[in-house]
């Protein structure tokens, strides 16, 4: 298969404290030569002053004088890099359970997931939150490392047994594509190269599973969906009648002459235009920026959306989500909430928590209506005014949302529709 040496590949690494995220990224840039000299004489000096005999490699992405200090990554630390076959952007999330939040953040746009696990302790109940958070996000592939090798004796049988583990409460989940890496990330066997310590593995080391992932886009190009960001209304000579939507296309194709409606008023209309800062198009696909005017003079503003005649969301009050809690503070009963979708922001109150996942079984309570950090769970939501909705298997951008509180303007949870 011919790899697209421009093509972008981003992925995130999830694993549960010390299980050598940072020590693996570390090795993928050291050992792929796509570190600076600067910093490799940086980091080797910082190494001497800790005592360390060899080179610190986890320092290479944890940044933060905090977490040097401590020795753990506090925030989703982003590293790009590049190879002769493809470009990555890298998201290193926490492994500490207070910051399994920060792995939503890290997945969102994801085309692959990492997931560490360390060869002495198994699959543990980090391993399935982050492996369950990587299927509610559809993340397309999973590439399970058993990291620490070394520390086990490179033993098949213990490669053989954990990911027997996995794939027992995997197999729950929807994940299209898992592949299993026993890699050591401190000696670099299996990660850039082939370790000579496990022969009995035939598989490939991660940096060419990683050069060689077949990447398809999660854009939707079938249901047409633009957001509406602002109104322009330029008063230069010339422009005076001017009037262009402008925003982001969020899915699917927009073409001149294309029969719209507009949601939630139901006008309908046709697009007069397609324009670009580069000039008229003759069309805009996601995920373009650009302007489009009608036909029509339609009352349009911030949130409404521009559609499809023939192809139309229906405008929904009471939605359905999947609820990843991401606040310190519990979520109040019935209390008023901001929820942004796309462009569209309107209040709304969680209804009802329908059940929570236990994240050691995948089994749903009904029982426990809490939301608290790190709970994920199926709520009613009831907002305001409608939401122009796809669900968010059949459309990642229409089909996410996010709640802030209002009094705080925190962000406290991100939502899948479904």
């Amino acid at each position: 298969m011919q790899i697209d040496k421009n093509q972008l590949l981003r992925f995130t690494t999830a694993g549960s404290v010390d299980d050598g995220k940072s020590t693996l990224i570390g090795r993928l840039l050291y050992d792929s030569k796509s570190i600076f000299e600067d910093q490799i004489e940086a980091v080797e000096n910082s190494s001497k002053k800790k005592g360390h005999e060899g080179v610190d490699l986890a320092m290479f992405t944890d940044g933060l004088k905090d977490e040097r200090e401590q020795g753990i990554t506090i925030d989703v630390a982003y590293r790009y890099f590049t190879t002769p076959k493809r470009k990555f952007i890298i998201a290193d999330t926490p492994g500490h359970i207070q910051y399994t939040r920060n792995m939503v953040t890290g997945a969102s746009t994801a085309n692959a997931a990492i997931i560490l696990i360390d060869a002495r302790h198994g699959v543990i109940e980090q391993t399935k939150r982050h492996t369950f958070i990587a299927s509610l996000l559809q993340i397309p592939h999973i590439i399970v490392c058993i990291n620490k090798m070394d520390l086990v004796d490179y033993s098949e049988e213990v490669y053989n047994d954990i990911v027997g583990q996995f794939e027992e409460f995997s197999s729950k989940l929807l994940i299209k594509d898992v592949r299993y890496i026993p890699i050591s990330a401190l000696l670099g066997d299996n990660v850039v190269n082939r370790s000579e310590n496990m022969k009995w593995y035939q598989g490939s080391p991660l940096l060419h599973e990683l050069e060689t992932l077949h990447i398809s886009s999660d854009i939707n190009k079938v249901d047409a969906r633009f957001p509406v960001q602002t109104v322009l209304r330029p008063q230069r000579e010339g422009f005076i009648d001017f009037r262009g939507y402008a925003g982001r296309v969020a899915s699917g194709i927009f073409r001149p002459k294309d029969e719209v409606t507009i949601l939630p008023s139901g006008f309908t209309s046709t697009i007069k235009a397609v324009h670009s800062d580069e000039g008229e198009l003759e069309e805009a696909f996601a995920p373009m920026s650009v302007a489009i005017t009608l036909e029509d003079d339609i009352d349009i503003s911030r949130g409404d959306m521009i559609v499809k005649t023939n192809n139309q969301p229906e405008p929904k009050q009471d939605i359905d989500a999947m609820l990843c809690w991401l606040n310190t503070d519990e979520a109040k009963p019935r209390a008023k909430y901001t929820v942004m979708h796309t462009s569209n922001e309107q209040r709304a109150m969680i209804k009802e928590v329908v059940y929570k996942i236990d994240i050691n079984t995948y089994n749903r309570n009904t029982e426990d209506k809490s939301l608290k950090m790190n709970d994920i769970s199926r709520v009613k939501l009831r907002t305001t005014k409608p939401l122009m909705t796809d669900d968010y298997r059949e459309n990642r951008n229409t089909g996410s949302i996010i709640l802030i509180d209002e009094s705080t303007n925190e962000t406290v949870a991100a939502g899948m529709i479904i």
